[in-house]
């Protein structure tokens, strides 16, 4: 058998709402961070604009805050970048991912690593 590894996907729900913020969202900010716009960004992904800006509008309703601020086009383009609350968001998921990550990793060390051979 060849080398097993974990994978999991990750997510943050409401009472009122499923997929508030997670990995996918959480990508989508990090390019949006790197390309400066959501079209590089949603390219890049491989998804539709119109899902990035969906998913981006459902994160903002739910979290209730600002996460990122379009200025439309132009000569030079339109640009989105991350506001305050957009980066505080894209910071805190990463070190509570890798916390995740982590966490699994000793589980599966702890429960499963024995029975691959």
């Amino acid at each position: 058998m060849k080398k097993l590894r974990t994978r999991f996907k990750l997510w943050l729900s409401s009472k009122d709402a499923e997929g508030v913020f997670g990995d996918g969202k959480w990508r989508l900010l990090k390019n949006i961070d790197t390309e400066g716009s959501l079209k590089a960004a949603s390219h890049s992904l491989r998804i539709s604009y119109r899902k990035a800006w969906g998913d981006l509008k459902k994160a903002q309703q739910c979290l209730n805050v600002p996460l990122v601020e379009k200025q439309r086009g132009g000569i030079q383009g339109g640009r989105t970048a991350l506001t305050e609350q957009g980066k505080k968001w894209v910071n805190a998921y990463t070190r509570f991912r890798s916390d995740i990550e982590k966490a699994v990793d000793k589980a599966y060390e702890k429960h499963i690593k024995e029975l691959v051979k």
